[in-house]
Protein backbone atom coordinates (compact mmCIF):
# COMPACT_ATOMS: atom_id res chain seq x y z
CA UNK A 1 0.00 0.00 0.00
CA UNK A 2 1.37 3.08 -0.59
CA UNK A 3 1.55 7.10 0.65
CA UNK A 4 -1.26 7.96 -1.97
CA UNK A 5 -3.68 7.00 0.20
CA UNK A 6 -3.29 10.46 1.68
CA UNK A 7 -2.46 12.12 -1.28
CA UNK A 8 -5.81 11.24 -2.71
CA UNK A 9 -7.68 13.02 -0.72
CA UNK A 10 -7.13 16.46 -3.00
CA UNK A 11 -10.30 16.19 -4.60
CA UNK A 12 -13.26 18.49 -2.89
CA UNK A 13 -16.18 17.09 -1.76
CA UNK A 14 -18.22 19.61 -4.06
CA UNK A 15 -16.76 17.52 -6.92
CA UNK A 16 -18.53 14.51 -5.49
CA UNK A 17 -22.15 15.98 -5.63
CA UNK A 18 -21.43 15.29 -9.45
CA UNK A 19 -22.39 11.84 -9.08
CA UNK A 20 -24.76 11.94 -5.59
CA UNK A 21 -27.20 13.74 -7.96
CA UNK A 22 -26.52 12.71 -11.70
CA UNK A 23 -26.50 8.94 -12.06
CA UNK A 24 -28.46 8.04 -15.10
CA UNK A 25 -27.83 4.52 -14.33
CA UNK A 26 -30.20 2.76 -11.94
CA UNK A 27 -29.96 -0.95 -12.62
CA UNK A 28 -29.25 -2.40 -9.80
CA UNK A 29 -30.22 -5.96 -10.48
CA UNK A 30 -27.47 -8.26 -11.82
CA UNK A 31 -27.97 -8.71 -15.41
CA UNK A 32 -25.40 -10.48 -17.01
CA UNK A 33 -23.99 -8.09 -19.52
CA UNK A 34 -21.19 -10.00 -20.84
CA UNK A 35 -21.42 -12.28 -24.42
CA UNK A 36 -20.13 -15.80 -24.14
CA UNK A 37 -22.04 -16.15 -21.16
CA UNK A 38 -18.92 -14.86 -19.14
CA UNK A 39 -19.79 -11.74 -16.67
CA UNK A 40 -17.72 -8.80 -17.26
CA UNK A 41 -16.30 -7.29 -13.86
CA UNK A 42 -14.42 -4.14 -14.36
CA UNK A 43 -11.53 -3.36 -11.40
CA UNK A 44 -9.97 -0.21 -10.58
CA UNK A 45 -6.93 -0.17 -9.34
CA UNK A 46 -4.80 3.65 -8.00
CA UNK A 47 -1.36 1.33 -8.20
CA UNK A 48 1.28 1.51 -10.91
CA UNK A 49 4.37 -0.65 -11.88
CA UNK A 50 5.34 -3.77 -10.58
CA UNK A 51 2.52 -3.48 -7.86
CA UNK A 52 -0.15 -4.01 -10.72
CA UNK A 53 1.46 -6.69 -12.13
CA UNK A 54 1.46 -8.63 -9.22
CA UNK A 55 -2.66 -7.44 -8.78
CA UNK A 56 -3.20 -8.70 -12.68
CA UNK A 57 -1.20 -11.83 -11.42
CA UNK A 58 -3.80 -12.32 -8.89
CA UNK A 59 -6.81 -11.77 -10.95
CA UNK A 60 -5.43 -14.13 -13.68
CA UNK A 61 -5.63 -16.89 -10.80
CA UNK A 62 -9.91 -15.17 -10.30
CA UNK A 63 -10.26 -15.65 -13.75
CA UNK A 64 -9.14 -19.09 -14.00
CA UNK A 65 -10.40 -20.39 -11.21
CA UNK A 66 -14.14 -19.32 -12.69
CA UNK A 67 -15.88 -20.33 -15.74
CA UNK A 68 -18.50 -17.92 -15.35
CA UNK A 69 -16.45 -14.36 -14.27
CA UNK A 70 -14.19 -12.75 -16.30
CA UNK A 71 -12.38 -9.73 -14.39
CA UNK A 72 -10.56 -7.17 -15.96
CA UNK A 73 -7.84 -4.63 -14.29
CA UNK A 74 -7.96 -1.28 -14.98
CA UNK A 75 -4.90 0.62 -13.72
CA UNK A 76 -5.76 4.50 -12.84
CA UNK A 77 -2.24 5.60 -11.03
CA UNK A 78 -2.36 9.25 -10.63
CA UNK A 79 -5.72 9.66 -12.49
CA UNK A 80 -7.58 7.51 -10.53
CA UNK A 81 -9.68 10.52 -8.65
CA UNK A 82 -10.43 12.16 -12.03
CA UNK A 83 -11.67 8.57 -13.69
CA UNK A 84 -13.52 7.75 -10.47
CA UNK A 85 -15.66 10.79 -10.07
CA UNK A 86 -16.26 10.95 -13.97
CA UNK A 87 -17.69 7.43 -13.82
CA UNK A 88 -19.52 7.63 -10.87
CA UNK A 89 -20.93 10.91 -12.53
CA UNK A 90 -21.98 9.07 -15.80
CA UNK A 91 -22.93 5.74 -14.21
CA UNK A 92 -20.72 4.04 -15.53
CA UNK A 93 -18.43 3.34 -12.36
CA UNK A 94 -16.10 -0.05 -12.26
CA UNK A 95 -18.20 -2.27 -10.89
CA UNK A 96 -15.48 -3.19 -7.80
CA UNK A 97 -12.20 -0.79 -6.93
CA UNK A 98 -9.95 0.00 -4.64
CA UNK A 99 -11.10 3.02 -2.21
CA UNK A 100 -10.27 4.90 0.84
CA UNK A 101 -12.06 8.56 0.95
CA UNK A 102 -15.25 6.87 2.21
CA UNK A 103 -16.44 10.85 3.02
CA UNK A 104 -15.96 11.85 -0.79
CA UNK A 105 -17.10 8.61 -2.61
CA UNK A 106 -19.86 6.70 -0.46
CA UNK A 107 -22.76 8.13 -2.56
CA UNK A 108 -21.49 6.37 -5.59
CA UNK A 109 -20.34 2.47 -3.29
CA UNK A 110 -22.97 -0.03 -2.73
CA UNK A 111 -23.13 -0.69 1.14
CA UNK A 112 -21.79 -4.38 1.67
CA UNK A 113 -23.17 -4.78 4.88
CA UNK A 114 -25.57 -7.19 4.00
CA UNK A 115 -23.31 -9.16 2.02
CA UNK A 116 -21.49 -9.29 4.83
CA UNK A 117 -23.54 -11.13 7.14
CA UNK A 118 -24.07 -13.47 4.55
CA UNK A 119 -20.82 -14.79 4.89
CA UNK A 120 -21.53 -15.05 8.86
CA UNK A 121 -19.28 -13.84 11.80
CA UNK A 122 -15.92 -15.73 11.47
CA UNK A 123 -15.55 -13.65 7.70
CA UNK A 124 -15.74 -10.03 9.37
CA UNK A 125 -13.86 -10.90 12.94
CA UNK A 126 -11.21 -11.73 11.05
CA UNK A 127 -10.62 -8.74 9.89
CA UNK A 128 -9.02 -6.37 12.46
CA UNK A 129 -11.75 -4.62 14.16
CA UNK A 130 -9.98 -0.97 13.93
CA UNK A 131 -9.84 -1.35 10.42
CA UNK A 132 -13.90 -1.24 9.92
CA UNK A 133 -14.35 2.26 11.12
CA UNK A 134 -11.99 3.50 8.28
CA UNK A 135 -14.08 1.53 5.80
CA UNK A 136 -17.20 2.70 7.03
CA UNK A 137 -19.96 5.95 7.22
CA UNK A 138 -22.64 6.47 9.47
CA UNK A 139 -22.45 3.21 10.58
CA UNK A 140 -22.94 1.61 7.09
CA UNK A 141 -19.40 -0.43 5.65
CA UNK A 142 -18.69 0.79 2.30
CA UNK A 143 -15.21 -1.29 1.61
CA UNK A 144 -13.86 -4.33 3.18
CA UNK A 145 -10.02 -3.79 4.22
CA UNK A 146 -7.65 -5.08 2.14
CA UNK A 147 -4.25 -3.11 3.61
CA UNK A 148 -3.28 -0.55 6.11
CA UNK A 149 -0.60 1.15 8.10
CA UNK A 150 -0.41 3.07 11.57
CA UNK A 151 2.33 5.22 12.81
CA UNK A 152 5.38 4.28 14.67
CA UNK A 153 8.71 5.16 15.88
CA UNK A 154 12.00 5.03 13.73
CA UNK A 155 14.86 4.68 15.70
CA UNK A 156 18.98 4.88 14.13
CA UNK A 157 20.29 2.42 16.42
CA UNK A 158 24.20 2.94 15.06
CA UNK A 159 23.32 6.92 16.27
CA UNK A 160 22.09 5.83 19.58
CA UNK A 161 24.73 3.13 20.23
CA UNK A 162 27.31 6.45 19.21
CA UNK A 163 25.58 8.71 21.71
CA UNK A 164 25.34 6.27 24.90
CA UNK A 165 21.68 6.19 25.09
CA UNK A 166 19.59 3.02 25.65
CA UNK A 167 16.86 2.46 22.50
CA UNK A 168 13.26 3.24 22.63
CA UNK A 169 11.09 1.38 23.85
CA UNK A 170 7.36 0.34 24.14
CA UNK A 171 7.11 2.30 28.00
CA UNK A 172 8.56 5.25 26.27
CA UNK A 173 6.80 8.83 26.75
CA UNK A 174 7.36 12.08 24.83
CA UNK A 175 9.75 13.32 28.11
CA UNK A 176 11.56 9.93 27.07
CA UNK A 177 11.98 11.14 23.59
CA UNK A 178 12.91 14.89 24.44
CA UNK A 179 15.92 13.63 26.93
CA UNK A 180 17.14 11.31 24.27
CA UNK A 181 16.85 14.11 21.45
CA UNK A 182 18.98 16.65 23.24
CA UNK A 183 21.56 13.70 24.92
CA UNK A 184 22.09 12.62 20.61
CA UNK A 185 21.93 16.23 19.43
CA UNK A 186 25.00 17.11 22.14
CA UNK A 187 27.21 14.33 21.31
CA UNK A 188 26.76 13.00 17.67
CA UNK A 189 26.81 15.39 14.16
CA UNK A 190 22.52 14.32 14.12
CA UNK A 191 19.64 15.76 15.43
CA UNK A 192 17.52 13.98 17.62
CA UNK A 193 14.24 14.52 15.77
CA UNK A 194 12.30 15.05 12.86
CA UNK A 195 8.94 15.74 12.01
CA UNK A 196 6.83 17.97 9.43
CA UNK A 197 6.84 21.34 8.91
CA UNK A 198 3.71 21.47 7.60
CA UNK A 199 1.57 17.93 8.92
CA UNK A 200 -0.72 16.35 6.92
CA UNK A 201 -3.76 17.83 9.50
CA UNK A 202 -5.63 14.04 8.79
CA UNK A 203 -2.01 12.43 10.47
CA UNK A 204 -1.63 14.75 12.93
CA UNK A 205 -4.87 14.44 14.49
CA UNK A 206 -3.56 11.44 16.09
CA UNK A 207 -0.63 13.42 18.65
CA UNK A 208 -4.75 14.85 19.47
CA UNK A 209 -5.44 12.15 20.49
CA UNK A 210 -2.89 9.96 22.03
CA UNK A 211 -3.14 13.57 24.53
CA UNK A 212 -7.19 12.99 25.68
CA UNK A 213 -7.94 16.01 22.69
CA UNK A 214 -9.24 16.12 19.08
CA UNK A 215 -9.95 18.31 16.14
CA UNK A 216 -13.64 18.43 16.84
CA UNK A 217 -16.34 16.94 18.48
CA UNK A 218 -18.84 14.58 16.47
CA UNK A 219 -20.72 17.83 15.34
CA UNK A 220 -17.36 19.07 13.66
CA UNK A 221 -16.84 21.85 15.96
CA UNK A 222 -13.52 23.14 16.65
CA UNK A 223 -13.93 25.77 18.82
CA UNK A 224 -12.95 23.90 22.57
CA UNK A 225 -11.42 21.05 20.60
CA UNK A 226 -8.54 22.66 18.61
CA UNK A 227 -7.59 25.55 20.35
CA UNK A 228 -8.31 23.15 23.67
CA UNK A 229 -5.87 23.61 26.53
CA UNK A 230 -4.79 19.70 25.82
CA UNK A 231 -4.34 19.99 22.19
CA UNK A 232 -2.81 23.24 22.62
CA UNK A 233 0.01 21.08 24.77
CA UNK A 234 0.82 19.05 21.59
CA UNK A 235 1.55 21.78 19.25
CA UNK A 236 3.70 23.62 21.97
CA UNK A 237 5.95 20.48 22.74
CA UNK A 238 6.94 19.46 18.52
CA UNK A 239 7.56 23.74 18.59
CA UNK A 240 9.81 23.56 21.62
CA UNK A 241 11.21 20.66 20.55
CA UNK A 242 12.37 22.51 17.17
CA UNK A 243 13.45 26.18 19.33
CA UNK A 244 15.59 24.09 21.74
CA UNK A 245 17.62 22.91 18.86
CA UNK A 246 17.25 18.86 18.86
CA UNK A 247 14.33 18.61 16.73
CA UNK A 248 14.23 19.56 12.96
CA UNK A 249 11.02 20.56 11.01
CA UNK A 250 11.59 18.79 7.68
CA UNK A 251 9.60 19.96 4.49
CA UNK A 252 9.16 16.44 3.44
CA UNK A 253 8.40 13.46 5.85
CA UNK A 254 11.38 13.54 7.57
CA UNK A 255 12.53 9.82 5.84
CA UNK A 256 15.85 11.68 3.32
CA UNK A 257 16.36 12.57 7.09
CA UNK A 258 16.22 9.06 8.52
CA UNK A 259 17.71 8.06 5.61
CA UNK A 260 20.75 10.14 5.71
CA UNK A 261 21.59 9.96 9.09
CA UNK A 262 21.24 13.48 9.88
CA UNK A 263 18.60 12.37 12.28
CA UNK A 264 18.18 9.81 15.06
CA UNK A 265 14.18 9.45 15.29
CA UNK A 266 11.10 10.52 13.43
CA UNK A 267 7.73 9.07 13.52
CA UNK A 268 6.42 7.70 10.00
CA UNK A 269 3.81 4.63 8.70
CA UNK A 270 5.23 1.45 7.52
CA UNK A 271 5.95 2.92 3.87
CA UNK A 272 9.50 4.02 4.98
CA UNK A 273 10.45 0.06 5.43
CA UNK A 274 11.73 -1.27 1.62
CA UNK A 275 13.71 1.73 1.25
CA UNK A 276 15.72 1.45 4.87
CA UNK A 277 16.06 -2.05 3.90
CA UNK A 278 17.51 -0.99 0.57
CA UNK A 279 19.90 1.42 2.38
CA UNK A 280 20.44 -1.35 4.63
CA UNK A 281 20.52 0.87 7.26
CA UNK A 282 20.54 -0.31 11.30
CA UNK A 283 16.91 0.80 12.70
CA UNK A 284 14.49 0.08 14.94
CA UNK A 285 10.92 0.79 14.97
CA UNK A 286 8.59 0.51 18.39
CA UNK A 287 5.49 2.45 19.27
CA UNK A 288 4.83 5.78 19.30
CA UNK A 289 5.71 7.83 22.48
CA UNK A 290 2.94 8.42 25.04
CA UNK A 291 2.15 11.75 26.48
CA UNK A 292 2.98 11.13 30.70
CA UNK A 293 0.44 13.05 31.74
CA UNK A 294 -2.35 11.95 29.21
CA UNK A 295 -3.25 8.46 31.37
CA UNK A 296 -3.54 6.52 28.25
CA UNK A 297 -1.61 4.47 25.61
CA UNK A 298 -0.37 6.97 22.50
CA UNK A 299 -2.74 6.73 19.28
CA UNK A 300 -2.45 6.64 15.55
CA UNK A 301 -4.25 7.32 12.55
CA UNK A 302 -4.46 4.39 10.10
CA UNK A 303 -4.40 4.92 6.28
CA UNK A 304 -6.64 2.24 5.36
CA UNK A 305 -7.44 1.28 1.57
CA UNK A 306 -10.19 -0.96 0.89
CA UNK A 307 -12.12 -2.47 -1.90
CA UNK A 308 -15.70 -0.87 -2.98
CA UNK A 309 -18.19 -1.91 -5.04
CA UNK A 310 -20.59 0.66 -7.38
CA UNK A 311 -23.72 1.47 -6.22
CA UNK A 312 -24.61 1.01 -10.45
CA UNK A 313 -22.96 -1.96 -10.72
CA UNK A 314 -25.14 -4.43 -12.95
CA UNK A 315 -23.82 -7.56 -11.52
CA UNK A 316 -23.62 -7.25 -7.83
CA UNK A 317 -23.64 -11.09 -7.09
CA UNK A 318 -20.43 -11.41 -9.75
CA UNK A 319 -18.31 -8.31 -8.02
CA UNK A 320 -18.85 -9.94 -4.15
CA UNK A 321 -17.57 -12.93 -5.81
CA UNK A 322 -14.76 -10.92 -6.58
CA UNK A 323 -14.25 -8.84 -3.73
CA UNK A 324 -14.40 -11.97 -1.54
CA UNK A 325 -11.51 -13.20 -3.48
CA UNK A 326 -9.56 -9.95 -3.04
CA UNK A 327 -9.79 -10.28 0.71
CA UNK A 328 -9.43 -13.90 1.58
CA UNK A 329 -6.62 -15.20 3.14
CA UNK A 330 -4.48 -16.61 -0.15
CA UNK A 331 -4.35 -12.83 -1.65
CA UNK A 332 -3.51 -11.19 1.41
CA UNK A 333 -0.35 -13.44 1.54
CA UNK A 334 0.02 -12.34 -1.90
CA UNK A 335 -0.27 -8.67 -1.27
CA UNK A 336 2.46 -9.16 1.87
CA UNK A 337 5.04 -6.49 0.75
CA UNK A 338 2.60 -4.09 -0.99
CA UNK A 339 0.91 -4.00 2.29
CA UNK A 340 0.01 -4.77 5.54
CA UNK A 341 -1.96 -8.06 5.97
CA UNK A 342 -5.05 -7.10 7.36
CA UNK A 343 -6.57 -10.79 8.65
CA UNK A 344 -5.90 -11.97 11.98
CA UNK A 345 -5.44 -15.22 10.35
CA UNK A 346 -2.85 -14.37 7.79
CA UNK A 347 -0.63 -12.25 10.72
CA UNK A 348 -0.87 -15.40 12.56
CA UNK A 349 0.55 -17.80 10.17
CA UNK A 350 3.07 -15.57 8.46
CA UNK A 351 4.39 -14.87 12.13
CA UNK A 352 4.14 -11.01 11.23
CA UNK A 353 4.09 -10.02 15.23
CA UNK A 354 7.80 -11.68 15.46
CA UNK A 355 8.74 -9.74 12.62
CA UNK A 356 10.26 -6.77 14.72
CA UNK A 357 9.75 -4.14 11.81
CA UNK A 358 6.00 -4.97 11.75
CA UNK A 359 4.80 -5.61 14.75
CA UNK A 360 5.14 -2.24 16.33
CA UNK A 361 2.12 -1.05 13.44
CA UNK A 362 0.12 -3.84 14.98
CA UNK A 363 0.53 -2.45 18.37
CA UNK A 364 -0.16 0.99 17.21
CA UNK A 365 -3.73 -0.14 15.42
CA UNK A 366 -4.78 -2.28 18.55
CA UNK A 367 -4.33 0.69 20.92
CA UNK A 368 -6.21 3.20 18.18
CA UNK A 369 -9.53 1.69 18.47
CA UNK A 370 -12.63 3.96 18.41
CA UNK A 371 -11.34 6.85 17.20
CA UNK A 372 -12.90 8.63 14.19
CA UNK A 373 -11.06 11.28 12.16
CA UNK A 374 -11.84 14.49 11.72
CA UNK A 375 -12.02 14.15 7.93
CA UNK A 376 -14.96 11.38 8.55
CA UNK A 377 -17.17 14.12 10.44
CA UNK A 378 -16.32 17.48 9.14
CA UNK A 379 -18.37 17.89 5.37
CA UNK A 380 -16.20 20.36 4.26
CA UNK A 381 -12.68 18.46 5.21
CA UNK A 382 -10.73 19.04 1.89
CA UNK A 383 -10.76 22.87 2.55
CA UNK A 384 -10.37 22.90 5.98
CA UNK A 385 -7.35 20.56 6.18
CA UNK A 386 -5.95 23.20 3.41
CA UNK A 387 -6.95 25.53 6.04
CA UNK A 388 -5.48 23.79 8.87
CA UNK A 389 -2.12 22.45 7.12
CA UNK A 390 -0.96 26.34 6.32
CA UNK A 391 -2.03 26.99 10.25
CA UNK A 392 0.24 24.18 11.13
CA UNK A 393 3.39 25.45 9.10
CA UNK A 394 3.19 28.66 11.24
CA UNK A 395 3.64 27.14 13.86
CA UNK A 396 6.28 25.05 12.92
CA UNK A 397 7.75 27.19 10.21
CA UNK A 398 11.67 27.94 11.53
CA UNK A 399 10.93 31.47 9.72
CA UNK A 400 7.31 32.41 11.98
CA UNK A 401 7.40 30.05 14.54
CA UNK A 402 3.76 32.03 15.77
CA UNK A 403 2.52 31.75 18.87
CA UNK A 404 0.31 28.47 19.07
CA UNK A 405 -2.62 29.65 21.25
CA UNK A 406 -3.32 33.01 18.66
CA UNK A 407 -2.43 30.81 15.68
CA UNK A 408 -5.07 27.78 17.20
CA UNK A 409 -7.83 30.43 17.88
CA UNK A 410 -7.83 32.11 14.44
CA UNK A 411 -7.69 28.70 12.78
CA UNK A 412 -11.27 27.61 14.35
CA UNK A 413 -12.32 30.37 13.40
CA UNK A 414 -11.59 30.15 9.33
Amino acid sequence: MKKRLAALCVLSLAVVTIFTGCSKNNNKDNTDNSKGGKTKIRFASWDVAEDVDRQQALVDKFNAAHDDIVVTLEAYGSDFDTKISAGMGSGDAPDVMYMWNYPAYSGGLEPLDGYIEKEGENYKSNFYETLWNYNSINDQVYGIPIGFTTHALFYNKDIFAEAGVAEPTADWTWEDLKAAAKTITEKTSALGFSFQMKPDPYDFEMYLWSNGSAYCDQDGKLEGNLNSEKSQEVFQMFQDMEKEGYAIASEKSGTDEFRSGAVAMYVYGSWAISSLKEDQLNYGVTTIPAFANAGQDSVSILSSSGISMSKDSKNKDAAWEFIKFWTNEEANKERIGLELPVLNSVVESEKIMEQPEYAPFYVMLEQSKGYTPASFIIKDWSEKSENLSLSFEEIFNPSVLQSVPDVLNNAVQQ
